[in-house]
């Protein structure tokens, strides 16, 4: 599933490109896990604005309303002035004057949604309950500690939850974990400061790192140049069942977590 940094990197694809663009058209596809919300040619004539991203979705900004965009599980984003008739997998397509925005999901789990502005309905349906942004300034040690005392989750499961801080998906909390020194078991509520502080700290450089990295490719994501990420090849613990450590040399663990695969290193990371 695309996280924040392949959503990051998707946005910085398209957002020059789109900003400005007049919708000209809007073809829908095959149903995606939610509804457009509104007749796709009431588009028609609207200006882009800019394209943000919240947490895991991206928002485009019109100059009247937004759309808000989700990749799902195995959704990418291509914007370009090719004039191809849709694929097999494109279920939402929006030409405009300077390009077409595609959105290609073969599973079906993304979604294009229309809203009047983000404080109506659909828009806080979707983002209202989102916690900070892990690169933002609003994300603070203070603000995370005092979250981390207030659960009584493992740490793991606090951090994939997205109440306190968003985006930290399943491949950027075990390695954020692993940075940190922390087992993914240990209950969120017995973290101390310090060890506060440098997760908070690697939650900030594993994500930032990712970006630059052009996200994870595991099955599905490629950037919006068609290029896949690469993070994934430089991850310490994710993935790596019982390989050697890249810092101690101890076989790697994997164990089940809310049904999502952990990983980590008994030596490296204290309970």
């Amino acid at each position: 599933m695309p996280e924040l940094p392949e959503v990051e990197v998707t946005r910085r694809g398209v957002a020059d490109a789109m900003a400005g663009a007049v919708i000209e058209s809007v073809v829908l596809g095959k149903a995606l896990r939610w509804p457009l919300g509104r007749a796709p040619d009431t588009l028609l004539g609207l200006r882009i604005v800019a394209v943000r991203r919240r947490g895991k979705y991206l928002l485009v900004d019109l100059d009247r309303g937004l759309l808000l965009v989700h990749l799902g599980m195995s959704g990418s984003l291509r914007f370009d002035r090719l004039a191809e008739p849709p694929g097999i997998h494109d279920h939402f397509l929006m030409a405009t004057s300077q390009g077409t925005l595609r959105l290609k999901d073969p599973r079906r789990f993304g979604a294009v949604v229309w809203a009047d502005s983000e404080t109506s309905p659909e828009a806080v349906r979707l983002l209202g309950r989102l916690g900070v942004e892990p690169l933002e300034d609003a994300f603070t040690v203070e603000g995370f500690a005092a979250a981390l005392r207030a659960s009584r989750l493992p740490v793991k499961q606090f951090l994939l939850g997205g109440k306190a801080v968003v985006g930290v998906g399943n491949i950027y909390a075990s390695e954020a974990l692993f940075l940190a020194g922390i087992r993914p078991t240990v209950r969120a509520s017995s973290i101390g400061p310090v060890r506060a502080r440098r997760l908070h700290a690697a939650i900030r450089s594993v994500l930032a790192r990712a970006v630059e990295r052009g996200g994870s490719t595991l099955r599905d994501f490629a950037g919006v140049d068609g290029n896949a990420g690469h993070f994934q090849l430089e991850a310490h613990v994710y993935g790596r069942e019982g390989l050697p450590c890249r810092t101690c040399g101890t076989p790697i663990r994997a164990i089940r977590q809310g049904q999502r695969s952990t990983y980590y290193c008994i030596q490296c990371q204290k309970p």
